[in-house]
């Protein structure tokens, strides 16, 4: 789809309007002379990455479902079951089965070589909340550090259940970590582990474990309430007294249930006014120590340079790769780690997909590759989104779609000023299909918006009588 992009471009004391030309399949930005962009100044020092390399995606449907093999990621599903209840958890009202224990830790280990031939890259250990299953995980961790030295560790959690005890195994085991925080934000997700003095002391004393060797991130959710990055980033500064803080995470919640639709933009001015603010803070430089602000601008930067045609981008999730699975210590192999084997997806098939004993019958079927979708393909920042959530239908997925494009857009357009000079304000798609609120990016100069509050902003508003939100 080729779509103009209408831009001002400072011009001594004035301002001129500026059109260009992009397509999302290619990558391409053409002038208004029909002419390509060349965009590989922005990246003198970098590496030219030739497209014509890679290969095109499996894409993935009900009706062309995806195979596992020659696993380089495994992701072991412990349980769904947490000590916290966040609004927007994906896992939410997930059906769980009967949990697995230590006891399975032993066969589960013994058959890995019957499916896995080769060492993996990277473990991940899931939840719920993955240290509720500590009794099972360190088995399972020790028996799998034993059998690949090299393999690398990856832990999630909440940090409220956190010890000096933990921490000193986690490090020694390898463990790179993230630890689930909104900052501001918090109170959508529930307690605060932070303001509990023993675990604010647990969860400190493993950053300074980790933090030099670059193993530890807060990990940030965005939405409606938590829209602000540079107070999310000022949080963290502040609770660590200016030692440097990596933010992971730092994207839009997707919309799994009612709860993910509550945290959700909810109108015109709220995408308007994340819109306004995520762009003012990408330019004033406020939000660098967010994982995702260099990844995505340089992501788009890299496509603009090297016109990364489209087929063979995946969804943005990484598991529609072949050599990408989630399995629970039964061997059940599941769509993704946030679902169980007893779950069911919007398109009507079990989220177990198969079983690690016949890894060559197991097929992702649960899921849509975004070019089977005329949301996406006509999507100007397909290229960046990747398709919000695979496995999303109908309302749940419109309103991730809506929320991923107001996310995506302001990263788009930073790069798009870097590469040419000049600042979107317009997008008009060549066949009319993109809906106004998605051509008009700012709105119009003089309206006036306003972010949310945030759930402790609103709480205190009650408190003190007023009720004004």
């Amino acid at each position: 789809m080729k779509f103009d992009i209408l831009c001002t471009e400072p011009d001594n004391d004035k301002v001129r309007v500026r059109k260009f030309v992009y397509d999302n399949m290619t990558s391409e930005i053409f002038d208004e002379n029909q002419n390509l962009i060349d965009v590989t100044q922005v990246f003198e020092k970098a590496i030219k990455k030739d497209y014509s390399k890679f290969k095109k995606v499996k894409t993935v449907s009900k009706e062309t479902p995806l195979g596992k093999s020659d696993i380089k990621l495994l992701k072991i599903q412990l349980g769904l079951s947490c000590n916290y209840g966040c609004e927007y958890c994906s896992q939410r009202f997930v059906p769980s089965e009967d949990e697995t224990s230590s006891k399975h830790v032993d066969k589960f280990v013994k058959n890995l070589d019957l499916w896995i031939k080769e060492p993996v890259e990277w473990v991940e250990f899931w939840g719920g909340e993955p240290l509720i299953y500590i009794k099972t995980l360190k088995p399972l961790a020790e028996q799998l550090r034993e059998k690949w030295p090299e393999v690398k560790f990856k832990i999630i959690t909440n940090g409220s259940l956190l010890n000096k005890e933990l921490n000193e195994w986690l490090e020694n085991m390898g463990f790179h970590v993230g630890i689930s925080h909104d900052g501001p934000g918090q109170a959508v997700r529930g307690p605060d582990p932070l303001e509990d003095r023993k675990t604010r002391q647990a969860i400190l004393d493993l950053f300074y474990r980790l933090v030099d060797k670059n193993r530890i991130s807060f990990n940030s959710m965005i939405h409606r309430e938590n829209m602000d990055r540079k107070k999310i980033q000022e949080f963290f500064e502040n609770l660590l007294g200016g030692q440097y803080v990596r933010i992971g995470e730092g994207g839009f919640i997707d919309a799994y249930d009612e709860g993910g639709l509550s945290n959700a933009l909810q109108n015109r001015d709220e995408h308007l006014a994340f819109r306004r603010i995520t762009m003012q803070q990408l330019r004033e430089g406020e939000i660098q120590k967010f994982n995702i602000t260099r990844q995505r601008l340089f992501e788009w930067l890299e496509t603009f340079a090297f016109h990364r045609p489209a087929d063979i981008i995946g969804q943005k999730c990484g598991m529609d790769n072949e050599h990408t699975i989630a399995v629970d210590l039964r061997g059940n192999v599941l769509t993704c780690q946030n679902v169980s084997a007893i779950s069911t997806a919007p398109n009507g098939k079990p989220h177990r997909i198969g079983h690690v004993s016949k890894l060559d019958d197991v097929k992702l079927n649960t899921s849509t590759h975004w070019s089977f979708r005329k949301e996406c393909m006509g999507c100007p920042v397909l290229q960046g989104c990747k398709g919000a959530c695979m496995f999303l239908e109908d309302k749940l997925f419109k309103v991730s779609c809506d929320n991923a494009y107001s996310d995506h857009l302001p990263f788009f357009a930073g790069a798009f000023e870097m590469a040419t000079g000049c600042m979107p304000f317009g997008i008009i798609a060549h066949d009319k299909s993109l809906p106004d609120d998605r051509s008009d990016l700012w709105g119009p100069l003089d309206y006036e918006v306003k972010l949310p509050e945030t759930r402790v902003a609103y709480e205190k508003n009650l408190e003190s009588g007023n009720t004004v939100y």
